[in-house]
């Protein structure tokens, strides 16, 4: 069966309030200079972040029930993400949050998230053969046996976890290929701080990729078949908001890798984009063209991948 689509994904689909103020969120308080609303989601918005990029996303989690009255997905319609594969449920609605904003660009996010989760037992199996990647979030706890089918048909699993609930999560965890991890989630589950000693602690013989996102000190990279452990800077930019950062990096990630590029450089293509992401305002609104992306990368100031530091 041919495949229509380099990115499949199901997670986090959310309506964000976006507030922001004039001081640090570490100032205790602020004044409001700007409301916004924004979609947003972890994989949502990484889906958005493919399209953008010029890559063919497909959503196949659940969404609401009639479709013309599911604001989630016709704003990723909208975007040139296909839905026509999600299942629907009359109960399906997007989790809503509301986000501060301080005035360096980094965020609160407070969430409602006791909404339907996952995908549909019953999606079949030609679906997942339509994309060579399958993006999840830490929801896929819900859908456990969706991803080990996803797995199992040979699909590349990129996994966005965020926070972990026990077995379920471990088990998620077990089944990605490629894990693509805030270093503040990865400190917390294995109980160590060296970011060389999580890539080992998170490395086991059937991952193609451990990769850590850490904010403006840049990236940690573990690849399959590759004895370096690799440090990937962040670009030097000036932020204004970076609420969907990392979700731009997963979109960018998992489509490099549809593309057939090894993980290092999925990497540097996906911290390029993220770094283009926060010098805008809201989750989606920075996300760059693959035009930009390209030209950052070219630039003499580009980051260079490196051995980290003892």
């Amino acid at each position: 069966m041919p495949r229509v689509f380099d990115v499949l994904g199901f997670g986090a689909l959310a309506v964000d309030d976006i507030v922001y103020v004039d001081r640090p969120l570490s100032a205790g308080k602020g004044k409001v200079t700007k409301r916004v609303s924004d979609h947003g989601g972890n994989v949502a918005t990484a889906l958005v972040a493919v399209a953008r990029l010029g890559g063919r996303a497909a959503f196949i989690g659940w969404l609401g029930d009639p479709p013309d009255a599911d604001i989630g997905g016709r704003e990723l319609e909208r975007e040139g993400v296909s839905t026509v594969f999600a299942p629907r449920h009359a109960d399906a609605v997007p989790i809503r949050s509301v986000i501060t904003v301080g005035s360096d660009g980094e965020r609160f996010i407070a969430y409602d998230d006791d909404v339907l989760h996952g995908t549909s037992s019953d999606l079949p199996d030609d679906v997942f053969a339509k994309a060579p990647v399958l993006l999840i979030d830490g929801y896929a706890v819900h859908s456990e046996a969706a991803v080990q089918r996803a797995r199992d048909l040979g699909l590349s699993i990129v996994a966005d976890i965020e926070w972990a609930i026990g077995p379920a999560s471990d088990r998620i965890l077990s089944l990605a290929d490629h894990l693509v991890l805030p270093i503040a989630f990865a400190r917390s589950y294995l109980k160590q701080d060296d970011p060389a000693a999580l890539l080992k602690g998170l490395w086991t013989p059937n991952r193609s990729a451990v990769v850590l996102t850490d904010g403006d000190r840049g990236s940690y990279v573990r690849q399959k078949g590759d004895p370096v452990l690799w440090h990937v800077p962040a670009y030097v930019v000036q932020a204004v908001d970076t609420t969907g950062a990392g979700d731009c990096f997963h979109g960018a990630y998992a489509l490099a890798l549809a593309e057939g590029a090894r993980p290092l450089d999925c990497v540097r293509f996906a911290a390029a984009a993220a770094a283009i992401s926060v010098t805008a305002h809201g989750g989606r609104r920075g996300l760059p063209d693959r035009t930009a992306c390209l030209s950052w990368m070219k630039d003499g100031a580009a980051p260079v991948p490196v051995p980290p530091r003892a």
